[in-house]
């Protein structure tokens, strides 16, 4: 059978009827998994099945976004540029990442002849090698600019990032000071693109909800670059600095392999489960 995965970000966090009405839009025997947090203003689902299946409730949940979303109003701490922001299809089961990047391309024709959404392509999808990269496609759209569908911006819904990629674990480590310095060096000190760990973005983030900081972790190759070998780095960085770390906490799903590949380290989890796992999700659900 062949799967794919679709974890799409919304700018959304706070309103819980939007985020259950976005949820709403996803059958039921797809939707795996959905995580909201409140000082990120965002929320994030995972769902996954067959192709066609999988392509059409993300158009239909991103179709509930633009109706529900004005992004002219929204807060939050993470970078955004739309109220669907990031629509990602990864690989799961007897699919290649070029056929996900075909799908990407199709589900973002759709996005914008249907919903008037303008859409960059990134990743495996990207039509233009300066949007391969997320933070580029962000940086980019702030400076105005031209998405790969589409014109300027959506009044409420502004753009939509669309693409295909390998699986990527969004992980936070939470510290025990409000020093957002603190937190922002550290990112920088990890991130691959400073010269750091290969395979990890990472920004600093304050958390006035929990009066802590925040380094919001995206690792996008757990076998170059294991869970613990992130974690050990950030435990360290904080130490120097006089800070404590107060945990970890996963955005959406993991896959088994990388808790494997960092299996006899403690990370601090604070909200792991089985049901965080991909493959325990993907089994439970068929039984």
């Amino acid at each position: 059978m062949r799967i794919i995965e679709c974890v799409p970000n919304f700018s959304e966090g706070r309103n819980t009827a939007i985020v259950d009405a976005i949820a709403a839009a996803v059958p039921p025997e797809l939707l795996l998994d959905r995580t909201s947090d409140s000082d990120h203003n965002r929320s994030v689902l995972t769902f996954a099945g067959s192709p066609s299946a999988v392509v059409s409730a993300a158009l239909e949940a991103v179709r509930t976004a633009v109706d529900r979303i004005d992004i002219s109003a929204h807060s939050g701490v993470h970078p955004r540029i739309g109220a669907a922001d990031v629509v990602p299809l990864v690989p799961v089961q007897d699919l290649t990442l070029a056929y996900c990047a075909e799908m990407a391309r199709e589900l973002g024709e759709c996005i914008w002849d249907e919903l008037g959404l303008p859409v960059f392509f990134y990743e495996a999808a990207a039509r233009r090698p300066e949007c391969a990269r997320l933070e580029n496609v962000r940086k980019l759209a702030r400076e105005g600019y031209a998405p790969d569908l589409g014109q300027s911006r959506h009044p409420t819904a502004g753009a939509c990032v669309v693409g295909a990629r390998k699986f990527l674990i969004a992980w936070n480590i939470n510290l025990q000071t409000r020093d957002l310095a603190i937190a922002s060096k550290i990112a920088a000190t990890i991130r691959a693109s400073n010269g750091g760990l290969p395979a990890v973005k990472a920004l600093g983030f304050p958390l006035e909800s929990r009066r802590q900081t925040q380094v919001s972790i995206n690792l996008v190759d757990f076998e170059q670059t294991p869970l613990h070998t992130v974690f050990n780095a950030v435990v360290q960085l904080a130490r120097a600095s006089n800070v404590a770390v107060a945990g970890s906490e996963l955005i959406g799903l993991i896959p088994a392999a990388a808790l494997s590949a960092s299996e006899g380290h403690d990370l601090h989890w604070e909200n792991l489960t089985p049901d965080s796992v991909l493959e325990h999700r993907l089994r439970s659900r068929h039984t």
